[in-house]
């Protein structure tokens, strides 16, 4: 088991609770919503961790259009991951900096935070007792999961209208991401104390089995073709599973720490940032061998880390957390085509097509 710094939590804490006094004072105490918008466009949305704001970026034009920047009395800091869902955004709000990697200091609350999309209006702003890396909308947008990164792992599901607690899951320690197979079926929580991946289904809220992969596990990503891409930070490896088997087909060394991995079901290509070294590497699929292999390496910008591909797989986005932009890449011929200043920290990032 990892051991727990309670000096660097309680340091931690203080910067937070600092920052966000900071930050108070710099907005409206009296507004009781964010920054007025008007997304009716496709657009990119980045969530700026250490100004808890979010970036909007029209993709026609590679512009940022309008920041969402919520009030004091909202309490949002060191927003982390988002994801969109048929009008509306989940905001992870875990109340950390998480730039330098996620290795487990501890134990903070967290918030779940939803936005419209199209306006920015905080729709659902609920504190909970434990941090959370995500928030994210069921396949069927009915529910709510929410992961608690605490060393007794739960997952929290919520009624998708009234935001009532409907059930309450055990998973293993410190979990992180939450995400869901392509078909919907399974979702997948990365337990970073442990080493492993619980696999839950989806329909009955029972877990189906529990994967060892790598050390440190941050997230299961999801790929169209039936598997799921681990980013084991300590383990400096991609563990990927089989969504049909529950099992670990191969493990990918890497040499660096990942920030993230994605598929791009277009092209069939993984890409997993390298932050501290300012690439995204990519991978091809060797049908004789069975495996992903090494394919090249592209220079994004200082920090990259969160992917999101367009769907027609042509284009793909990339946060750079310590250079405070997003670079826009060409998949086909794997270089930057423009580089896009947001705010302080980018982390996550999600595509409203």
């Amino acid at each position: 088991m990892k051991t727990i710094k309670l000096n660097t939590l309680y340091a931690l804490a203080m910067l937070t609770i600092a920052a966000f006094f900071t930050t108070s004072c710099s907005k409206d105490s009296n507004a009781n919503t964010p920054t007025a918008i008007n997304v009716d466009y496709p657009a990119a949305y980045v969530v700026n961790g250490q100004d808890a704001t979010v970036s909007v970026i029209k993709l026609a034009t590679g512009e940022v259009t309008g920041t969402i920047s919520f009030p004091s009395s909202a309490m949002v800091t060191w927003p982390h991951h988002i994801a969109y869902h048929q009008g509306n955004l989940t905001l992870g709000v875990p109340g950390m900096d998480f730039s330098a990697g996620h290795t487990s200091i501890g134990t903070m609350p967290g918030k779940m935070l939803i936005l419209n999309a199209t306006t920015g209006a905080i729709m659902e702003n609920m504190d909970l007792p434990v941090m959370n890396h995500n928030t994210i909308y069921s396949p069927n947008g009915n529910e709510i999961w929410v992961p608690q990164m605490g060393m007794n792992g739960k997952v929290l599901v919520y009624n998708a209208s009234t935001y009532a607690l409907m059930n309450t899951i055990t998973v293993g320690m410190m979990p992180a991401e939450l995400t869901f197979s392509s078909d919907g079926t399974k979702a997948y929580v990365a337990n970073g104390d442990d080493d492993t991946v619980t696999i839950i289904n989806v329909a009955t809220k029972a877990v189906i089995t529990t994967v060892v992969v790598g050390n440190n596990p941050v997230g299961a990503w999801t790929g169209s073709n039936g598997q799921m891409f681990v980013d084991n930070e300590d383990g400096q490896s991609i563990s990927v599973i089989n969504v049909a088997t529950n099992a670990v087909d191969q493990t990918i060394a890497l040499g660096f720490m990942p920030g993230i991995a994605a598929h791009n079901s277009v092209k069939n290509e993984l890409w997993v940032t390298d932050p501290m070294n300012s690439k995204v590497h990519y991978y091809t699929w060797d049908t004789g061998m069975g495996m992903w292999m090494d394919a090249g390496v592209i220079t994004a910008g200082d920090g990259a880390h969160a992917i999101a591909f367009t769907t027609d797989g042509n284009t793909a986005y990339v946060t750079n957390q310590m250079a405070k932009s997003v670079s826009v890449l060409n998949v086909a011929n794997h270089t930057v085509i423009k580089t896009i200043t947001v705010g302080n920290k980018p982390n996550g990032i999600v595509l409203k097509m």
